[in-house]
């Protein structure tokens, strides 16, 4: 990590990362068969409160964005935000860097109740049936990780990965059973397979609506809860004797992550490492402190979300990659890495 970044006062990295952050949405809109530059994308936007985004009357360029590429990066916004700070929750109640949503299965229970709300016809019925089936999966999977793995507030780093790969396999093997009842059409089946890989192609303004308002909620919880995760890194008894209810707590936490990981996967699927390199690297800027460590990872997740699927959709245009494939591509090896520093640290 640059120094000078370590050097900058707080107000620095959030003005750093919002700085990337706008630049990086503006090109994600602009970006793709239809270039539109940079300050036609700002014209067009202010343009929007007041011109017609369809219709014969309507700037072709207006409705490429307001109907196609802006619904998308807002989706990717709010998804990268969300999985990197439930990613920085389950890493600040574990005390383990290698948590995450999809190391440690919580993307794949969340998928797990998509895709049953897939398969029992809920989801024709109302949108609303997927996040909910969803935020129910992470959070049942999150509290077997947690309840296998945690003992005297401290969760060991092989036990965590051991029940992560074995909980990942289970639920799994559950979703492959449920897409291949002889009952799931053959289109559905289909439709819930590429949803799994992750992407944010066709995402319009109803996924943004769906989205929305339980990831603000689930940002400001956990912004609430940040002092309770600080209280985590003294061990669970300690946090006890400084007035902490720690049952209470980990509900409240677990819950939250539940919430944000849900509705993450619900509206683009599972898409992998997102809270396992975000938060990693931005506490080595910011330090732990979750107050200060929660706004500027949900900065952060939402850049690097917006950044991977740019590059989705452009590496190998016009073929277009799913974006779990580019993050997992970027996660992969930084697991290795993690995995090794783990393997220093314990003289293995």
């Amino acid at each position: 990590m640059s120094p000078a970044l370590r050097r900058l006062p707080f107000s620095g990295v959030l003005l750093v990362l919002v700085v990337l952050l706008v630049a990086i949405a503006v090109a994600g809109v602009g970006v793709g068969s239809v270039s539109i530059p940079p300050g036609r994308v700002l014209h067009l936007l202010a343009e929007a409160t007041r011109a017609p985004w369809w219709g014969p009357d309507a700037d072709p360029d207006l409705a490429i964005l307001m109907a196609i590429r802006l619904p998308r990066v807002v989706v990717g916004l709010l998804v990268g935000a969300a999985l990197a700070v439930a990613g920085a929750q389950m890493q600040g109640l574990f005390q383990n860097p290698m948590a995450s949503p999809d190391v440690i299965a919580t993307s794949t229970g969340a998928a797990l109740g998509a895709v049953l709300a897939f398969v029992l016809g809920l989801s024709a019925l109302h949108v609303a049936w997927i996040p909910a089936f969803a935020c129910t999966g992470a959070l049942v999977s999150l509290a077997i990780i947690y309840a296998l793995t945690t003992r005297r507030g401290r969760t060991p780093v092989p036990m965590l990965l051991l029940a992560g790969v074995a909980l990942n396999a289970l639920l799994g093997a559950a979703t492959s059973f449920l897409i291949s009842l002889s009952f799931v059409r053959y289109e559905v089946a289909q439709e819930v397979l590429f949803w799994m890989m992750g992407g944010l192609d066709d995402r319009t303004w109803t996924h943004v609506l769906m989205a929305a308002p339980p990831i603000a909620v689930g940002l400001v919880a956990a912004l609430v809860l940040a002092r309770d995760l600080d209280l985590f890194t003294t061990g669970e008894e300690a946090a006890a004797t400084l007035g902490l209810d720690v049952e209470r707590a980990k509900l409240r936490v677990l819950a939250v992550a539940a919430i944000l990981t849900g509705t993450a996967v619900a509206v683009c699927g599972v898409i992998g490492f997102v809270g396992l390199i975000v938060p990693h690297a931005v506490r080595l800027v910011v330090g732990p402190a979750h107050r200060r460590l929660i706004p500027a990872v949900a900065l952060a997740g939402a850049a690097f979300v917006v950044a991977a699927d740019l590059v989705a959709r452009t590496v190998v245009a016009p073929t277009e990659l799913r974006l779990g494939i580019v993050t997992g591509l970027c996660g992969a090896p930084f697991f290795l890495w993690l995995l090794a520093q783990y393997r220093r640290e314990v003289g293995a």
